[in-house]
């Protein structure tokens, strides 16, 4: 089958793409780990092109889909933009107040939402966004970016947990959105107390974080749809995996304390963003990139390739670089992530440009008479 045109809102995927390939090559600065482009003060920016550049940019993309408005549409471009004037050094300050606006354009765009449908799963994400929001002024401010870590954290867990509610609701029993809203709350509340006293709530953090990652394990329905085949399972692995990542994430935030550098603040980082978020931008790709590009992308096998590959690095760059200390594994495991992320664009998009697989044609048997002689 020939792949439909994509839609012209298609365009702001450009510089989330593009965050994403600068993002990965600065976070291979940062670790000596074979940066195609060796540009140290690259480094500066990797996590602010990775969470708002790329996820960002996506995120509100979607959310202005699902607007259906416009002025819905000021978000991902004022993030995709920003993403583009942070990396120069000379235009960094510029790109900070956009990064700013287009976080507070991503809040606003859940005013009407929230209006429409009063949804516990709506207002989930919103609250995720006025964290993406909080760690832009802390950014602005100057705040160093293990400063602003919880709010980025949040902004993608939250967000991610209000689509896993809204998508998985009917498997799920009918006071799981207040059960999350409230959940959510306590996440909220521990990132507040995690900025302001980092002693005492990095570890309430840490605690609420897994009570969060237990609720998702307990009631998301990748638990049975694991069993199944094709897509469902491929999406169900995904997730799992994801929430495993939380747990690690949510434990070193409980037993560490404030991770500001070093091993811990890497481990949760990148358990975070890459095993969390990753692990849900792959599970969801083939039901939520469609419905922003209108471009059909078929689960293929092959996908499961890039998805190991993720889990088997992020082990080797946690468990054999943070845990126990070496640095060649953490260099190993960090270029394997960014192999992972780059192998998994290449099959999305091999994918969508092949298209739907063909049915296979349904034959009818014929009768055949035989005719004796």
């Amino acid at each position: 089958m020939r792949a439909r045109r994509p839609a012209v809102r298609t365009l702001f995927v450009l510089p989330a793409g593009l965050a994403l390939l600068v993002g990965m090559d600065a976070g291979l600065g940062l670790l000596d780990a074979w940066p195609p482009v060796d540009a140290a003060l690259l480094g500066e920016v990797h996590g602010v092109l990775m969470v708002f550049g790329f996820v960002g940019t996506l995120v509100a993309l979607e959310r202005a889909v699902a607007l259906g408005r416009p002025v819905g549409y000021l978000a991902p471009a004022l993030l995709g933009l920003a993403a583009l004037l942070v990396v120069p050094e000379a235009t960094r300050a510029v790109g900070a107040v956009l990064l700013t606006a287009g976080s507070l354009a991503l809040c606003l765009v859940y005013v009407p939402l929230w209006r429409r449908t009063r949804d516990d799963a709506v207002l989930v994400s919103a609250l995720g966004a006025v964290c993406a929001l909080g760690g832009a002024l802390l950014w602005r401010g100057g705040a160093d970016t293990s400063q602003a870590l919880p709010w980025l954290a949040g902004f993608v867990i939250l967000t991610i947990g209000g689509e896993r509610l809204e998508l998985a609701r009917l498997a799920m029993p009918p006071t799981a959105g207040r059960d999350l809203v409230l959940l959510s709350s306590g996440l909220a509340n521990g990132i507040v107390a995690a900025t302001l006293w980092p002693t005492v709530g990095t570890p309430l953090l840490g605690a609420a974080l897994l009570a969060l990652a237990a609720w998702l394990a307990r009631h998301d329905v990748a638990r049975r749809t694991v069993r199944s085949s094709g897509l469902p399972r491929f999406a169900a692995a995904c997730m799992l995996a994801g929430q495993a990542w939380l747990v690690v994430a949510g434990a070193v935030w409980l037993l560490a304390g404030p991770t500001v550098g070093g091993a811990t603040y890497d481990a949760v980082v990148h358990a975070v963003f890459l095993g969390f978020t990753i692990s849900m931008i792959m599970a969801h790709a083939s039901s939520i990139l469609p419905a922003v590009t209108r471009v059909p992308l078929p689960y293929r096998a092959a996908m499961y390739g890039p998805w190991a590959l993720l889990q088997l690095s992020l082990v080797l760059r946690l468990w054999g670089g943070d845990a126990l200390g070496s640095e060649q594994a953490r260099r190993i495991g960090g270029a394997g992530n960014a192999i992972a992320l780059l192998l998994f664009l290449v099959v999305a998009v091999g994918s969508a440009v092949r298209g739907v697989p063909a049915r296979p044609a349904r034959t009818s048997r014929a009768r055949v008479t035989v005719a004796s002689s």
